[in-house]
């Protein structure tokens, strides 16, 4: 518990403070590229947890058949239904251009699907997102294509990939690493090594989260309801955490005592999305039992957020100090 504490609290240095001195979309602004034919709830599940959290805009870069449907689900998620099945390679990245410059982060993955126009636009995004420093979550059909083309990540530290135990057994597999040669504990750095620096979080009854030198370990208690878009929570909340990152590095953070380094944001970013993700989870079940669904876990990801980090994360700074709620802070405070 000590070390989670101690994780918890650096995590929580990367959050954003409410304050009114910020404007739209400097709290995060993360797009999820992923919703295709058969897969509509995945994106939604993701872009909406990185809104519950507290980011303030969510861009969906879809496929139009499953764009149109994901419009019906919030009016808050901004859906752009470029990825048509007979866009060409040129389209996919002027389509891509136009977006990513707006964004802190990408999620790339829920929903996505292996046709082939959309693992060549899950491609397209990646390079485009290295050429522009930007964090990647690589999760779901994304880990299809690093596993046919492990190059497409091979040396980026921005990017946290999110593999279930079948994927991650895949990842090992096209990295020529065999199980059998190492311990259980060690694999995933193994492959984290093996592709050259992107971090890796093994879920599982512990999540290992490591970036091959480097390892935390997210034993906190969730459920044992294994319902589907579980892992698309995960991968919209890292997402959110690595917006938060970014926020962080272009604050004047190297004036604090024991920054945080640029080569742990994605380690704490993926430890505090873990952490949220299984006490939603915890929370969910405590009301629903086996009936669970995740999207009624998106309901429990902000008193989850709450629980983690504290009340004073919620906290409006701008209603403190000489507004109605200082005043009345003021008030009792004086009266004690």
């Amino acid at each position: 518990m000590a070390d989670h504490a101690k994780n918890i609290a650096r995590c929580k240095r990367l959050i954003p403070p409410l304050s009114p001195e910020l404007h739209k979309g400097q709290a995060g602004r993360i797009g999820v590229l992923g919703g295709s034919r058969d897969y509509s709830g995945a994106p939604y599940f993701a872009s909406m947890t990185t809104l519950r959290l507290g980011a303030d805009l969510a861009h969906v870069i879809c496929e139009a058949a499953a764009g149109n449907i994901i419009k019906t689900y919030s009016p808050d998620l901004i859906v752009h239904t470029d990825l048509h099945k007979d866009i060409t390679e040129q389209q996919i990245m002027d389509s891509l251009k136009a977006v990513l410059p707006r964004l802190h982060t990408l999620v790339i993955g829920p929903g996505l699907g292996r046709d082939p126009h959309m693992q060549l636009a899950a491609k397209t995004a990646i390079s485009l997102a290295r050429q522009n420093d930007l964090y990647v979550v690589l999760d779901a059909d994304s880990l299809w294509l690093v596993q046919n083309e492990p190059d497409v990540v091979r040396g980026y530290k921005r990017a946290v990939l999110t593999p279930n135990v079948v994927e991650f057994a895949r990842l090992a597999e096209s990295c020529n690493l065999d199980p059998k040669s190492m311990p259980d504990t060690e694999l995933a750095a193994a492959i984290s090594r093996a592709l050259s620096g992107p971090t890796i979080v093994q879920k599982g009854r512990e999540d290992r989260i490591t970036n091959g030198q480097d390892t935390l370990i997210n034993a906190v208690v969730g459920s044992s309801r294994r319902c589907g878009g579980q892992g698309d929570v995960l991968s919209g909340a890292v997402g959110t955490f690595l917006a938060w990152g970014k926020n962080y590095e272009e604050r004047e953070a190297k004036d604090e005592q024991d920054p945080i380094k640029p080569h742990e944001i994605t380690l704490l970013a993926a430890y505090a999305a873990s952490t949220v993700t299984r006490t939603a989870s915890r929370l969910t079940f405590a009301k629903h039992k086996r009936s669970m669904q995740t999207g009624e876990m998106l309901g429990f990801v902000g008193q989850a957020f709450e629980e983690v980090f504290g009340t004073e994360e919620v906290t409006d700074q701008g209603l403190l100090g000489d507004g109605f709620v200082g005043k009345v802070i003021g008030a009792v405070k004086g009266s004690l």
